[in-house]
C-alpha cells in the first residue's frame, strides 16, 4: 500500500493503524524495505517514518487476516480521513 495523504504516516494515522490492527487476532506485521514492525504496537509503527510516496506491504497470518487486510488497506485509501 502507498501512503497518499500530505502528511505522511504520523502519530495520527499511525494510532489509527493500530486501533485496527488490534481489533484482530491475526498477527499483522509492516515491511518498510528490509524493516518490519508488529502493527500492532505504536513504537514500531512510528519507526517506519513512512512519507507520502513510502510504499509499506502490511502482512497478517490467522483466521481473520483477510478483513485485517482489507481494513487497513481501506484507511490507508482514504488517508486516515485528513485529506
Amino acid at each position: 500500500m502507498t501512503i497518499i495523504n500530505r502528511q505522511g504516516m504520523h502519530a495520527r494515522p499511525a494510532m489509527q493503524i493500530v486501533e485496527i490492527s488490534n481489533r484482530f487476532k491475526s498477527g499483522i506485521k509492516i515491511r518498510k524495505g528490509s524493516m518490519v514492525v508488529d502493527a500492532k504496537s505504536i513504537m514500531q509503527v512510528m519507526t517506519l517514518e513512512a512519507v507520502q510516496g513510502t510504499v509499506l506491504v502490511f502482512e497478517a497470518e490467522g483466521a481473520d487476516a483477510g478483513e485485517a487486510l482489507n481494513a487497513l488497506a481501506q484507511v490507508v485509501a482514504e488517508k486516515f480521513q485528513e485529506d
